[in-house]
């Protein structure tokens, strides 16, 4: 039980640490390296708590996919740190404010929030038993049962943002030839290639 403790403070602040400098780097590069050290730290959280799938998830989605992604278009926009920081003075006092509200905001709720009794009773799921069923088999039975209309909407809400985030990165320009889809799908072996009658010994 001491290593195990020792193991789980040992993740807890690499994640933590992790966290401060995904936000706290200069570098965009460095604070993507950052996020995925912090995504295979909290792998390590899971399987310590025996979710080994949720754990092999996390690395093979968040950080073969995600983050991975997050660094390739990083380095490939070129971010200006100069024109970022150019700005920041200028909405420093509104974004103050803004979180400021907010700070507010959650303190009054969190404040304000109670638990009425018998909820957990109610709402908890009852637990399985380990030897019968496995943790990815759980894990599905709540998601696609219980949270089968939350999961949904969730989905459509991720590709909802997906989709306006597309259109509002989508830049039109000038002089730059674009695939036409519609024309390569309708034309017809004519259109491209022209049969020529050469006679004989009359080529080049």
């Amino acid at each position: 039980m001491i290593i195990h403790g020792l193991v789980f403070y040992l993740f807890a602040a690499i994640v933590v640490a992790s966290a401060v400098m995904v936000i706290s780097a200069r570098n965009p590069v460095h604070s993507v390296l950052f996020l995925i050290l912090a995504f295979f730290n909290a792998a390590g959280l899971f399987l310590l708590m025996g979710a080994e799938f949720l754990a092999m998830i996390l690395v093979v989605v968040y950080v073969g996919a995600v983050a991975v992604l997050f660094l390739f278009v990083v380095m490939m926009l070129d971010v200006s740190l100069a024109e970022i920081q150019q700005g920041f003075l200028q909405y420093l006092p509104v974004g103050a404010l803004v979180g400021l509200v907010l700070l507010i905001e959650l303190i009054m709720a969190l404040g304000a929030w109670t638990l009425a009794p018998g909820t957990l009773e109610g709402q908890g799921m009852p637990i399985p038993d380990p030897g019968q069923v496995t943790n990815t088999e759980a894990l599905g039975n709540v998601i696609y049962g219980h949270y089968v209309y939350l999961f949904q909407t969730a989905g459509i809400i991720l590709l909802v943002a997906m989709i306006g985030a597309i259109v509002l990165t989508l830049r039109q320009r000038p002089g730059v030839r674009r695939q036409s889809i519609a024309r390569q799908v309708t034309r017809k072996p004519t259109d491209a290639v022209e049969l020529k009658d050469m006679p004989s010994g009359g080529g080049v």
